[in-house]
């Protein structure tokens, strides 16, 4: 199953490097487009140049679209795209208000199409081939973690008689600390 998913994350990255390409080198197409929602990204801290939104959006998609072709961290690179890709959707491609019955089923094919493309990059972000995710293996980890603390006895139930037996009890401690540990590391 992993080849397969390595060939269908390369079929979704060359629609990223060639028009992360072009956004890089002839911004100026897009900026109109662009122009629409950066406004919106403005407030969330994205530069508020349209022109400049267009290039780094480009940019990001040339370097995820790399790293996916190359299968290089390909669910972070996936991620990015994701993310990349809903703003260039909402900009791009408005059929909601194309009053020209040819340009708005244009637009909504687009809209569809990146829709789609939005869906592939999900399952690829979110795609673990096989092996348990991060948050399965954290909870795992922490279950393990809270098995072996509580499994500890306290050493310092009774009182110790002498410095002998505290340090004895301290050393006997330490060896359960050590072991409960040792699922963590």
């Amino acid at each position: 199953m992993t080849f397969l998913h390595g060939i269908a994350r390369s079929f979704i990255a060359p629609m990223f490097l060639t028009g992360g390409m072009d956004a890089i080198k002839h911004p100026a197409a897009k900026t109109p487009a662009a122009a629409k929602v950066s406004p919106r990204l403005a407030a969330m801290g994205f530069p508020d140049d349209p022109e400049t939104l267009v290039r780094v959006n480009g940019g990001i998609q040339f370097v995820a679209g790399s790293l996916l072709a190359l299968g290089r961290v390909p669910r972070l690179a996936s991620a990015a795209l994701a993310a990349s890709l809903v703003p260039t959707t909402l900009a791009g491609h408005r059929f909601w208000e194309e009053s020209d019955p040819t340009k708005r089923t244009a637009q909504r094919t687009q809209f569809l199409k990146n829709l789609a493309m939005l869906g592939g990059l999900v399952l690829a972000a979110t795609d673990t081939n096989g092996a348990p995710s991060l948050k399965w293996r954290a909870k795992r980890t922490a279950r393990r973690a809270s098995a072996s603390i509580s499994s500890i006895q306290s050493p310092f139930s009774g009182h110790a008689s002498t410095a002998s037996e505290l340090g004895d009890r301290m050393t006997a401690l330490g060896g359960r600390a050590s072991d409960a540990a040792t699922p963590l590391l």
